[in-house]
């Protein structure tokens, strides 16, 4: 049960009613309801969110969400991720994989950032240039800003929905 009140369409302002229809099509999430407490910071949030990540391959995005949300132990996170991860064709094996940090499966570039993600989440101020090089090899600038800071969203989306107990809005999915 989420430890804040979470806005409603019916109960939520113009200006949250307005982002809750034109930008969320009608069907805001816990977390944007969670977030519509401070309307301005939900606008900006929701047109951040939807610019992160978008050099990146689609399935790599969501490898990357998912595995930064395994290790944090983000339940709420993981099964929205494991849900959009259905459309890039990912499977129960793959989140399999991404549960175990057995990256075999992958390409030898998913495998680079895959890894390399691991350790931003892990051990930021850990990182070397050896850690870096494997990730310079396969991505672009523009990719590697973009790895950072789909990382870095993930691990903000995972400290912001799981400890104020927002739930899950749909089936969830076992891994």
């Amino acid at each position: 049960m989420a430890r804040i009140s979470l806005i409603s369409p019916e109960s939520a302002n113009a200006d949250v009613k307005e982002i809750y229809e034109r930008t969320l099509r009608g069907k805001p999430g816990n977390a944007q309801k969670a977030l519509a407490h401070r309307p301005e910071m939900l606008k900006n949030f929701l047109a951040f969110y939807a610019s992160v990540g978008r050099s990146l391959d689609r399935k790599l995005y969501e490898l990357i969400y998912i595995r930064v949300s395994l290790i944090n132990g983000c339940h709420y996170c993981t099964q929205h991720h494991l849900a959009s991860s259905k459309r890039v064709g990912l499977t129960a094996e793959d989140w399999s994989a991404l549960r175990a940090g057995d990256y075999s499966r992958y390409s030898e570039k998913d495998r680079a950032a895959l890894t390399y993600v691991e350790k931003l989440t892990r051990t930021p101020h850990d990182i070397t240039d050896a850690d870096f090089a494997p990730l310079s090899q396969h991505f672009s600038e523009p990719e590697i800003v973009d790895i950072h800071l789909l990382t870095g969203l993930a691990n903000v989306t995972n400290r912001f929905t799981d400890p104020l107990g927002l739930e899950v809005e749909f089936p969830e999915e076992k891994i």
